[in-house]
């Protein structure tokens, strides 16, 4: 038997994640999850593994990257690689044919982690989806606005997170325009997929080595990789590329499909300038051709444009209208968008903490809103005992759990924490019935009576703090509770203590 110590690190490719971290990734959460359900959309769950014959199949060149598990019980399984294929298996099993779903879970690539750019083996999916027959591409401009707004609400938190997060554009395309431009380059059939999978690179590699590709590996002509490159290297405003396509007879000749495709984008380019004129942040980029298999019509991918960020994508979706009958035998057209939000959360995290700094906060792990403080002779039993009553009034309070702590101990524990409120309990406290209520954020003192007078006085407090907290208004223009910045003030007057 070994009697060396045990290897402790995590998994390539995985991460661990400190209190702080979790504070931030919550709000994260919280603030998609809201804009999600602002739009309608429901929440599911769908198991983290699936049957093998789900999965494949379905991501093209990516399939390598799904992990299977070794067969237990006779059936042969996979981790789920995205939250879209499960999706559709949902909808088959269950008969449902018309859905607004959001899904937020952990998936899993067996992927080359690239941590700079945000590339991991188990990361989260935030997903919204619009699953059924509706009018022509309404449900896709509505899945673009949910992704531009939640981005919006992302850089809307503080300067720090618009320099950030604030810089973006979303780039359009269609399958069908693809699938169009691909057979007018003389692109057999067969090839159609595997050459999408390589213009998908674009964004990686120069145009020399993606020709490369297709004529060495994937068995394209010179003259056709040519006349791909004629198109695939084109992207501008949406409008105006768009009539430059429909003008092209060559293309919009009646043989291909074209024509319908860009009749789909000039509809949506329409709605979208109707929901708040959010083509003002999209382009559209032949480039774009999202390498996985199961997309039909409209793809999008949203990307930095600051050109200091390393990562790749931030945000991306489409149309995949046959997938769903892929399992139930019936199409169910949908439509939908991914959250790129570990590498959103990489950035948040970073400008929170440029917020913190400036402003002289903390980032809150904890919650708790008031601490109670005991000074002299109040034990242990009299300090749970004022706890017990701040609970019971649903406020989150908590107390040192040693007998008779010294005072600078009990203030450098609520000013490392970020705690707003301290309830102090004295023997002059315990004989009249009054708890002293510090605000330490402004060294405001008052003393009140125990039971609801000394609760109101604290929700007063902590209201005020909320509306006062790095200049955020705590509720927005729909009158929903806003997620806000994570710092929570330091006492500006005292200084920090030392441990005693």
């Amino acid at each position: 038997m070994s009697t060396g110590r045990r290897v402790c690190k995590v998994p390539k490719g995985t991460r661990d994640f400190l209190p702080e971290q979790m504070a931030i990734r919550q709000r994260v959460f919280a603030l998609v999850t809201s804009v999600f359900e602002r739009h309608g959309a429901v929440t599911i769950e769908t198991p983290v593994f699936e049957l093998k014959e789900t999965l494949l199949g379905q991501y093209g060149e990516e399939s390598k990257l799904i992990y299977d598990i070794a067969d237990q019980g006779g059936e042969l399984l996979s981790l789920r690689y995205d939250l879209t294929v499960p999706f559709a298996r949902f909808l088959a099993t269950h008969g449902i044919v018309s859905l607004k779903r959001y899904q937020l879970g952990r998936v899993y690539r067996r992927d080359q982690p690239a941590i700079a750019r945000g590339r991991f083996r188990e990361f989260y999916q935030c997903d919204f989806d619009i699953a059924g027959q509706h009018p022509p591409m309404v449900p896709d401009a509505e899945v673009l606005r949910v992704l531009i707004e939640v981005l919006d609400e992302f850089a809307a938190l503080s300067p720090y997170h618009r320099q950030r997060l604030g810089s973006y554009q979303v780039k359009l395309s269609h399958r069908g325009l693809l699938d169009a431009i691909l057979q007018l380059c003389g692109v057999p059939k067969e090839l159609l997929r595997p050459i999408c999978s390589s213009i998908d690179k674009l964004d990686k590699e120069p145009w020399d080595v993606v020709r490369k590709e297709m004529i060495d590996v994937k068995g394209l002509t010179a003259p056709c990789a040519d006349r791909i490159g004629q198109f695939v290297t084109r992207a501008g405003k949406p409008r105006e590329l768009l009539r430059e396509l429909q003008a092209d007879h060559s293309l919009c000749c009646g043989k291909f499909g074209a024509e319908e495709a860009l009749a789909d984008l000039e509809r949506l380019f329409s709605y979208l300038e109707a929901m708040g004129n959010v083509l003002e942040r999209c382009t559209l980029n032949l480039a774009l051709a999202r390498g996985l298999d199961y997309y039909t019509g409209l793809i999008f991918e949203a990307v930095l444009t600051d050109g200091s960020t390393p990562l790749g994508s931030i945000g991306a979706g489409g149309r995949y209208d046959r997938l769903v009958e892929d399992f139930a035998g019936k199409p169910v057209p949908c439509v939908g968008t991914s959250i790129g939000i570990e590498r959103i959360f990489s950035l948040m995290e970073e400008a929170e903490r440029e917020l913190a700094q400036a402003t002289g906060r903390v980032i809150r792990a904890s919650k708790t809103q008031v601490l109670v403080v005991g000074i002299g002779k109040v034990d242990l039993v009299q300090r749970l005992k004022l706890c017990d009553e701040l609970w019971r009034a649903h406020l989150a309070a908590e107390c040192l759990y040693a007998e008779r702590p010294k005072m600078a101990r009990q203030l450098q524990y609520a000013l490392e924490r970020g705690i707003p409120v301290l309830a102090i309990l004295g023997e002059d406290e315990l004989a009249a019935g009054v708890v002293g209520l510090k605000r330490l954020s402004t060294q405001e003192q008052i003393q009140m009576q125990r039971g609801p007078p000394l609760v109101q006085a604290i929700l007063d407090w902590l209201a005020s703090e909320s509306n006062q907290e790095a200049g955020q208004e705590s509720v927005d223009r729909d009158g929903n509770c806003r997620p806000e910045p994570v710092a929570s003030v330091r006492d500006p007057t005292a200084t920090t203590p030392g441990a005693n």
